[in-house]
């Protein structure tokens, strides 16, 4: 099975990002919140082991728990990819993103100057 631009463990629970910033190493988050409990024992994915998916003809992009070939990622029996995996994890990161801002003081620091130096405090982040 080849990298694909997105990875998905659902063993784990993990959605991993393995393309532009995080091309040469993977940004991955785990979602174990009650929140995502809903996704994690979707029937259509109780025989999945993991998706690399890559949004093209790739025929082994899913990986499954049993003997069942490894097959393309089909909206039609999984779902959109997007809605389901990556605008969780744009959040998660965009969260990520914002911790990191908070947490980058210096001493005696206005919010003026912090907005000068970081520029201004990440609002939103939209994977392409």
């Amino acid at each position: 099975m080849k990298k694909g631009n997105w990875t998905v463990v659902f063993e784990d629970k993990m959605i991993v990002k393995n393309e532009d910033d995080f091309a040469d190493q993977g940004r991955g988050y785990t979602f174990t919140g009650s929140e995502h409990n809903a996704l994690w024992a979707d029937k259509k994915f109780s025989n999945v082991w993991a998706i690399q998916w890559t949004n093209d003809d790739d025929k082994d992009q899913v990986e499954h728990r049993d003997t069942t070939p490894h097959a393309a990622y089909s909206e039609d029996t999984h779902g959109n990819f997007r809605t389901q995996f990556i605008d969780i994890w744009d959040a998660a990161h965009l969260k990520d993103l914002q911790a990191v801002w908070d947490a980058d003081n210096v001493e005696n620091e206005t919010a003026e100057e912090k907005v000068a130096r970081l520029g201004a405090k990440p609002t939103s982040y939209k994977s392409k």
